[in-house]
């Protein structure tokens, strides 16, 4: 009667993990660039019985946590350094006051005030960080590079990617020029990607990286898509479906409980 008690116990404390996942789904379904998990389940040590072949499990654990890294709706937003992947790669981001790098999907990106492409944290994206794109390092946004048939007092007024994440630079006398390009980095077992927060993944040594960052469109990398944004992939119809067998299952595992307990004060009972 103990071992039922125990495979009742199990069960409702995996099925809570696994609603604890479905709840962060669900809450970061309008989160940029999220990608979704499932809890998955494995049946734990099971006991032979008086030495025979028959077998009694005790009860269920969580063996992993698998995110779902399948692609997200790209929404356009219409701001020029915005960025989402289309299909395989992450951008790869800078910290400028430690040097960590983290990968994301995240391709919120603008701006800042010395020039640099960034996220909303300030760190800055990676990529070829000069006109001749043979430089790798952070990406800027500049009249650094441009042509010399371009004014000397020339300011930037416009900035644009193509689908390779090359980033055009135009001047106020009407020059254009590339001014660099965003590389991506891919992963042979993204799985073990660490979430930090932020949209932002660490542990890229561990998750098999590519030897370098590469151009989109490139060794199966996707493509950039300018001015917009990919979505999260958390499915809600797929989501509610989800909460609602794991409340089942949590109330049948409590059920286990409870009956369990009703037969052992039967056996307590038949002492009197």
């Amino acid at each position: 009667m103990l071992s039922s008690l125990n495979s009742g116990v199990s069960g409702i404390q995996q099925m809570q993990q696994r609603m604890d996942v479905i709840g962060n789904n669900i809450a970061n379904v309008n989160t940029t660039g999220f990608k979704s998990a499932r809890a998955l389940f494995a049946d734990t040590f099971s006991q032979a019985m008086n030495g025979s072949s028959y077998q009694v499990g005790s009860g269920v654990t969580t063996s992993s946590i698998r995110s779902e890294f399948s692609q997200g709706t790209i929404s356009q937003t219409g701001a020029p350094a915005d960025m989402a992947i289309d299909g395989n790669g992450f951008f790869v981001v800078r910290n400028p006051l430690d040097g960590s790098t983290y990968a994301t999907r995240s391709g919120e990106f603008h701006k800042d005030n010395s020039g640099y492409l960034v996220n909303d944290a300030g760190y800055r994206v990676q990529g070829f960080s000069d006109a001749g794109l043979t430089t790798r390092g952070d990406l800027m946004i500049n009249s650094t590079g441009a042509p010399a048939t371009a004014a000397a007092d020339a300011t930037v007024t416009g900035l644009g990617f193509d689908n390779e994440g090359k980033l055009t630079v135009r001047l106020s006398d009407g020059t254009s020029f590339v001014r660099g390009q965003v590389l991506l980095q891919d992963f042979q077992n993204p799985q073990t990607l660490v979430k930090e927060g932020g949209n932002l993944y660490s542990n890229m040594a561990s998750a098999g990286p590519l030897t370098q960052t590469l151009a989109p469109k490139s060794n199966g990398l996707g493509t950039i898509s300018s001015g917009a944004i990919e979505t999260s992939n958390v499915d809600l119809t797929s989501e509610f479906a989800s909460l609602i067998t794991t409340q089942r299952a949590f109330q049948a595992n409590a059920k286990i409980i409870t009956t369990s307990d009703e037969i052992l004060q039967d056996v307590v009972n038949l002492k009197r």
